[in-house]
């Protein structure tokens, strides 16, 4: 598995998918639902989007954990990024959301697939943060350089300095945190928007960043160690084209297949020589999302990367030990009755 670009993702496949009106506030990316479009009709083409990522996916041999979920009142559950991040050593994050209605996004189920199938040391949950209003939103708020250990990170509602720091001390980050504005002024609201770091090559809108010093000291940090550096425009963030994700797939041989993945919006915004950067490393696998689109996420949003190690197959289940005390099956594995000591 590589570092930074992880083998396995967690995909959440919505069945009622709207743009949630709680985030629109503070979203300048999200869109309103085209005018005489039923709610039915944007659901059923979210859908077929959702699944169209998780065929693209598997179709270069990344693993795709899909979650259905039928819960009406979670608008935004096809971006589970936001609430779980996973890193290698066992870690997994669990993180304070901004909206209200996004909270109960947060799912025991994945969090047991990932003891179960991964190796899980500890999950650290920030969420009993969110009465103090203090909210980190995951790596939609966060751009992590695995390999590096960077959290870089544009300061929003949605990406509190306070929690940021508790991450970074918890989970051996260091910290690079910056204003990032359009050309109106406005935050951008997640930071993978506007960045995205792969292995050998990263993406980034520096030019949002309005403070000279902090844009190259940004510039150094992602390029210190020999990564190429594509520089995005303002117009081409908003094509969603910084909202990319490095995985790592598989050829029918087994060798290591470097994909970055974006929707086809994103990649139809990059210029040729953009373009021929990105592919020295890695090929771009684009999906069309329009409809997933209008809630203000693309195809980074939309993916849960797993930097964890597998367990094998026979490890999986409970162990015997585990057996002997479950109330259900009370026998011991020497035969005794677990009530006879």
């Amino acid at each position: 598995m590589s570092a930074q670009a992880p083998s396995a993702v967690v995909l959440v496949r919505a069945t009622r998918f709207l743009p949630n009106p709680a985030t629109a506030a503070d979203n300048a990316f999200q869109s309103d639902v085209p005018a005489g479009e039923s709610p039915e009709v944007i659901s059923a083409r979210a859908l077929a989007e959702m699944d169209a990522v998780a065929d693209a996916l598997r179709a270069v041999g990344v693993r795709v954990h899909v979650f259905e979920d039928h819960d009406h009142t979670r608008p935004d559950s096809v971006f589970p990024n936001n609430w779980v991040s996973t890193h290698a050593g066992g870690l997994v994050g669990v993180f304070p959301m901004y909206a209200s209605n996004r909270r109960h996004e947060r799912r025991a189920d994945v969090l047991e697939m990932l003891k179960s199938e991964y190796r899980v040391q500890a999950v650290v949950d920030y969420s009993g943060l969110e009465p103090d209003g203090i909210f980190l939103e995951g790596t939609g708020a966060m751009v992590l350089d695995h390999v590096s250990r960077v959290a870089y990170v544009a300061r929003s509602h949605r990406a509190d300095e306070q929690v940021l720091e508790r991450f970074c001390a918890d989970f051996l980050y260091e910290p690079m945190a910056f204003d990032a504005v359009d050309s109106a002024g406005i935050p951008v609201y997640h930071t993978n928007v506007m960045a995205c770091v792969g292995t050998d090559v990263a993406l980034m809108a520096l030019d949002l960043i309005p403070d000279p010093v902090r844009r190259e000291q940004v510039r150094e940090r992602l390029t210190v160690n020999g990564r190429r550096l594509v520089e995005l425009t303002e117009e081409q963030v908003r094509e969603f084209a910084g909202n990319a994700v490095e995985l790592c797939g598989r050829h029918p041989d087994g060798r290591r297949r470097y994909v970055m993945a974006m929707s086809a919006r994103a990649r139809a915004s990059l210029r040729p020589d953009q373009v021929a950067v990105i592919e020295e490393s890695c090929e771009i696998v684009s999906v069309d999302i329009p409809t997933i689109e209008l809630a203000g996420g693309s195809v980074r949003c939309m993916i849960a990367g797993i930097h964890l190690d597998r367990r094998p197959v026979a490890e999986r289940g409970p162990t015997l030990a585990v057996v002997a005390i479950n109330e259900d099956h009370p026998v011991t594995a020497d035969g005794r009755l677990v009530n006879q000591g």
